[in-house]
């Protein structure tokens, strides 16, 4: 899950923003009302809705391609240099300062594990979780997959551009999307085919699903493409901006029509459906929604709410730590004589989740982007 869990708001379209906003909230409840049947829960909350919370993951991912390959797409597009050390310091100081806070609480304080061991600690320091993860050995801060998918994506995304900016590429790096995503669609298949498939009536399916199809970065481009297509096109074809703006509606009609179709294929997130339609259809639907909502004659485009806002900027936070605050919280109230599976426990711990997300963000977050915008004015 995600950034855009971490991406900086480096826009300066204020406009903009709301809509991104609007998503970025979305994306994280989803996300948050998914991971919160693995816990103790109500019954209500187990339905096909929050079943399908799986999907949260994909809208980040589409958000970041967007974003962070729109920011790249136009610092070319205006002639200038793409300056990879100001890129890496960017991301280090948004992303490492609150990920490190949460893996000392997870190393320092067994208690904090919701439910398996951690993963052996290189690969979180190295972001290769999402390759080889057994959740059902390893489930603990087993969601910073996303996260690898991402950093990893962060990683070479800068660098295809540098690559592409001194062979002269220009417009043809469009033929690098498509090979990727056909590349990554026919990789899913066969893995799906030959590693998990043939466990399918076995206790083992689970498990190999998540190793070989939903964790791996490979498997899971549809969405970052997706973002980086929008954005490659609205920033060197202003026209095609301009055209799907006096047709906002429609694509955003078109997007919710894609991706309640995936929810109607997909009613699981393992099965051969999710692995042949869903992703491409949740990220193709997640797309055409955003590119909805970054066009100026949409409401959502204008649409300010400071629920959404403040839900956007605590989004990392609050994905970085709510299984340890939801497992803490539930073990507390459990012991103070309350029904783990309750509403009210429910509400706890979204609130608790909350409040610790705001404390990250002012004693971690905030502290670090200064040190950060400290050292950009120093250095370029």
């Amino acid at each position: 899950m995600p950034q855009q869990l971490s991406v900086v708001n480096d826009i300066g379209d204020k406009h903009k923003l709301h809509g991104l906003d609007h998503l970025r909230a979305l994306a994280i409840t989803y996300v948050l009302c998914f991971h919160y049947q693995f816990f103790g829960h109500p019954a209500w909350e187990a339905g096909r809705v929050s079943n399908f919370g799986w999907t949260g993951v994909d809208l980040f991912f589409v958000l970041s391609g967007f974003l962070i390959a729109g920011q790249l797409f136009d610092t070319v597009s205006k002639g200038k240099n793409i300056s990879a050390k100001e890129f890496f310091i960017k991301r280090f100081f948004r992303i490492i300062p609150p990920y490190l806070l949460v893996m000392i609480i997870y190393i320092a304080f067994p208690l904090a594990h919701e439910w398996g061991h951690l993963s052996p600690l290189w690969q979180y320091f190295t972001f290769t979780l999402n390759f080889g993860l057994n959740v059902e050995k390893y489930g603990t801060f087993s969601h910073a997959w996303s996260l690898c998918v991402e950093e990893q994506f962060y990683l070479l995304l800068p660098l295809i551009f540098l690559l592409f900016n001194y062979f002269k590429a220009g417009k043809r790096a469009v033929y690098l999307v498509v090979a990727l995503f056909i590349a990554g669609y026919i990789v899913r298949f066969l893995n799906w085919h030959y590693l998990v498939a043939p466990y399918l009536n076995t206790n083992e399916f689970g498990a190999r699903f998540n190793e070989y199809v939903y964790y791996p970065t490979y498997n899971r481009l549809d969405g970052l493409l997706v973002g980086v297509s929008i954005a490659g096109l609205f920033t060197f074809y202003p026209g095609f901006k301009e055209w799907v703006n006096k047709r906002s509606y429609l694509f955003l009609g078109t997007g919710l029509l894609i991706v309640f179709a995936a929810w109607l294929l997909c009613p699981q997130q393992s099965t051969y459906n999710t692995v042949i339609l869903g992703f491409p259809l949740v990220s193709l639907g997640y797309g055409l929604i955003l590119a909805a909502f970054v066009s100026p004659d949409n409401i959502f485009y204008r649409l300010k709410s400071k629920g959404t806002s403040l839900i956007a900027t605590l989004s990392y936070s609050v994905y970085l730590s709510h299984k340890i605050i939801i497992h803490l919280v539930q073990n507390l109230l459990e012991k103070a004589g309350m029904d783990k599976n309750s509403n009210i426990t429910m509400l706890i711990c979204i609130i608790c989740v909350i409040v610790g997300a705001l404390m990250m963000r002012y004693v971690i977050e905030k502290p670090a982007l200064r040190i950060r915008n400290s050292i950009l004015a120093r250095c370029m």
